[in-house]
């Protein structure tokens, strides 16, 4: 069965481009191109299509406003076409806190050069967003004023994530309280978006978020982002837990790569690990949620329902890496129980 795709946006040379990269995938069909959202939304009730990508930026009517009205009365994955510029990313963001899957980011210079050499992951990013679960989320509130301490400082939270995840490392890490043990996450994201998605966090959380500089400690009451394009490894200076950066090559076809973090994770933390793999396409994670639990560590993967692409959790849960397997709205608390159950711990 193909998959029906409308591309909306407002540049003829765009909308060429992502025709030619459709019509060339048996798999996908394009079923119409709209220069903006009121011919989009006719074309949309004519064909109903499958997946649909949508520019941030339009006349008439911009991508945001346009892809709200839609996930309110007609929910349809939408895969964003977004610029590599910081009022590109935050748009980008709020896009996939309304409900969009993915996105995909244009490149600076050489539009036309750009997006063909991605034509293959473009065309991936469409196929998952087709067959995506559109999750309608309750607006995340702050939480409640923290409860027992957490004791000691020894333990760490890791948290990995690809498609759906930035949504889904939300809504855990508001769960968190002041006092939390040190976080690092990797959420698959180019370059140019994970500041963007840190300082977004930074907002919206009790802890302090930051995206990842090579050499910041990971300390209690922090979360440390992995740079895009960047691997983050965990390592110890002395007493302190430390993030290290690197350009390695890709693990699993992404950089950063959960399993680059989990593996150093458990190598330096042991039993006192605690980690999460959400909602994301492919197995980067698994792998490493199993070098974890063999560690000793605690680990947790997120559950089908509650995935917007049930993937890396699904593998991880088929070689037996994850200890539980969790919706999302109680990952959080088995962290923060799992932190308090384990006590004071050592460094290893």
């Amino acid at each position: 069965m193909t998959i029906k795709v409308l591309v909306v946006d407002d540049s003829a040379l765009i909308r060429s481009l992502l025709s030619e990269i459709v019509r060339a995938d048996h798999e996908l069909q394009l079923v119409g191109v709209a220069p903006d959202a009121y011919v989009a939304r006719d074309l949309i009730k004519q064909h109903s299509p499958d997946v649909i990508t949508l520019d941030v930026e339009m006349p008439r009517m911009d991508g945001l406003t346009f892809l709200d009205k839609l996930m309110k009365g007609r929910p349809t994955p939408v895969v964003m076409i977004s610029s590599l510029t910081e009022r590109g990313s935050e748009a980008t963001l709020r896009a996939l806190e309304l409900g969009a899957i993915d996105f995909i980011a244009k490149p600076k210079l050489g539009i036309a050069e750009g997006m063909q050499a991605y034509a293959e992951e473009i065309r991936a990013k469409l196929k998952v967003a087709a067959r995506a679960r559109m999750i309608r989320r309750i607006a995340a509130e702050r939480p409640a004023e923290r409860g027992l301490p957490i004791v000691g400082t020894e333990k760490l939270i890791a948290i990995g994530a690809s498609t759906g995840g930035t949504e889904a490392i939300k809504e855990v890490l508001l769960g968190l309280p002041a006092d939390s043990p040190g976080v690092v996450i990797t959420q698959h994201m180019p370059a140019g978006f994970t500041r963007s998605f840190a300082a977004r966090l930074d907002k919206l959380c009790r802890i302090s978020v930051s995206e990842a500089r090579d050499g910041d400690r990971i300390l209690p009451g922090t979360a440390l982002l992995a740079p895009g394009g960047l691997h983050m490894e965990v390592t110890r200076s002395g007493a302190n837990y430390v993030a290290r950066l690197s350009d390695a090559p890709p693990v699993n076809g992404h950089r950063p790569a959960v399993d680059v973090m989990f593996n150093s994770a458990a190598r330096c933390a042991g039993r006192n690990l605690i980690a999460a793999l959400l909602t994301g396409m492919g197995k980067d994670g698994a792998r490493g949620l199993l070098e974890i639990r063999e560690s000793g560590g605690y680990t947790l993967a997120q559950d089908e329902a509650s995935c917007v692409v049930y993937g890396m959790p699904r593998e991880a849960a088929e070689i037996g890496a994850a200890e539980e397997v969790l919706p999302l709205e109680e990952i959080g608390p088995a962290l923060l129980a799992q932190a308090r159950r384990r006590g004071s711990g050592n460094r290893v």
